[in-house]
């Protein structure tokens, strides 16, 4: 017997009694978005690989040690995406979406990094993200942060989750800011964590990021950036503050919630759990009017936010008493003999036919009535409908209620439709 080829390490897969979750989210999600007046948008698993340099940057963890990058049989240098707004930009760009046009994107689709893979962290993960582009002001800000919480509350999730919001002001700012910081931090240089030394005078700001413990008592005594932005950033920031409290939604301003990369600015924020250990984010979005110039665009604003599949499912999975699971069928057909389940495939389809939101198995793999029985009460199905050869040549259906203990009772064929509707009023 050859060696069973086992899947790749880190990227999962997603099985039978797993995806009507996965569909339920998915369809929450796009319903949710519609109500918004938000449109799908789908591009390439794959994408240069400058693209991701450009706008993710050379020197940050992503690019430097996460991304799948490979040369193709042509010599170009591609990667499977490691984030979305990147390509989504991309694709607008390429195809005019941006000439003097707003647009309100959504995405819902895989993407790849090469981390460790742990619990609500993997290599091939799903994210579904939206991007709100050339919609400058706090109105779209405080709309997409509506849009997760009207999400939430889908989910059932709403008393797990927390709004984390800061501001990073104008570039020009934060490139002040930066200096400080690292003024601030390197007196404990011998302190840092490894990652922390290395981010010092390449990203500084991502070091008030770290999760590791022994950082807290450095990062929380560091400057924060809310203290030296500008009059009209600051204007900005607690017009965000204003509208969130109009539309009654909870906050908490996390001084320390920053951004490594030079085209986000103004309003970032954050939905965190403490439910799911380490991986607290479950969404992450804010404003990034520079990075579409950084693509080859002209100077346009955008904010988006995108939040990971496996984790909502993973927080809902922990906290919920019930699950999202397929609903059993509705009808279960037994056959016996080839006529009747020659039958049993023509009733079928007239039924679907009839009623579109039946779910109806048919028995098509043979065996005892005994044994089809079994299966069919183990299926769950409400009704169970018996074709043997009498009522093939009769024309005639047996039917029993599989979930009331009522007697089996056999009918016309052509009555079958009305008969079950009859049993549901």
């Amino acid at each position: 017997m050859s060696e069973k080829v086992q899947g790749v390490r880190g990227m999962n897969d997603v099985l039978p009694e797993q995806t009507f979750a996965w569909r339920h989210l998915e369809q929450s999600f796009a319903n949710c978005l519609s109500q918004y007046g938000y449109q799908e948008i789908r591009f390439p698993l794959v994408e240069s690989t400058q693209l991701f340099k450009r706008t993710i940057g050379e020197v940050t963890d992503i690019v430097e040690k996460e991304m799948y990058t490979f040369t193709d049989l042509n010599g170009d240098s591609i990667t499977l995406r490691p984030e979305g707004t990147a390509g989504c930009v991309r694709a607008c760009l390429e195809h005019g979406l941006l000439h003097n046009q707003q647009q309100k994107l959504w995405y819902c689709g895989p993407m790849f990094r090469h981390e460790k893979p742990q619990k609500g962290r993997y290599r091939q993960f799903y994210q579904l993200g939206v991007e709100a582009l050339g919609i400058a002001g706090v109105g779209i800000e405080l709309e997409l942060i509506a849009i997760c919480k009207r999400l939430w509350e889908q989910l059932d999730i709403t008393n797990v989750v927390r709004l984390q919001i800061n501001t990073l002001g104008e570039l020009s700012e934060r490139h002040a800011y930066r200096e400080a910081l690292i003024n601030y931090l390197k007196p404990y240089f011998e302190q840092l964590d490894d990652d922390s030394k290395r981010r010092l005078n390449k990203n500084p700001l991502r070091i008030l990021d770290s999760k590791n413990p022994d950082m807290q008592s450095i990062i929380q005594k560091a400057p924060k950036l809310i203290d030296v932005i500008s009059k009209p950033s600051r204007q900005h920031f607690l017009a965000v503050c204003k509208g969130l409290d109009a539309l009654g939604i909870s906050y908490t301003v996390n001084p320390f919630l920053v951004r490594g990369l030079d085209y986000y600015g103004h309003t970032v924020f954050e939905w965190v759990t403490d439910k799911l250990g380490s991986q607290a984010t479950v969404c992450a979005g804010g404003r990034y009017d520079k990075l579409i110039e950084q693509v080859g665009g002209n100077p346009t604003p955008a904010v988006g936010f995108a939040m990971g599949i496996e984790r909502l499912l993973l927080l809902r999975e922990t906290i919920a008493a019930e699950q999202f699971k397929e609903p059993p069928p509705f009808i279960y057909f037994i056959a016996v003999g080839d006529e009747a389940l020659q039958q049993a495939l023509v009733l079928a389809e007239t039924l679907r036919n009839a009623e579109h939101q039946w779910n109806i198995i048919v028995h098509t793999s043979g065996g005892s009535f005994k044994s089809q029985f079994k299966k069919a009460d183990k299926s769950g199905a409400r009704f169970a409908l018996i074709l043997g050869s009498d009522e093939v040549s009769q024309r005639q259906v047996g039917i029993k209620d599989l979930r009331h203990s009522e007697e089996q009772k056999t009918i016309p064929q052509h009555e079958l439709t009305q008969y079950i509707k009859s049993q549901l009023e």
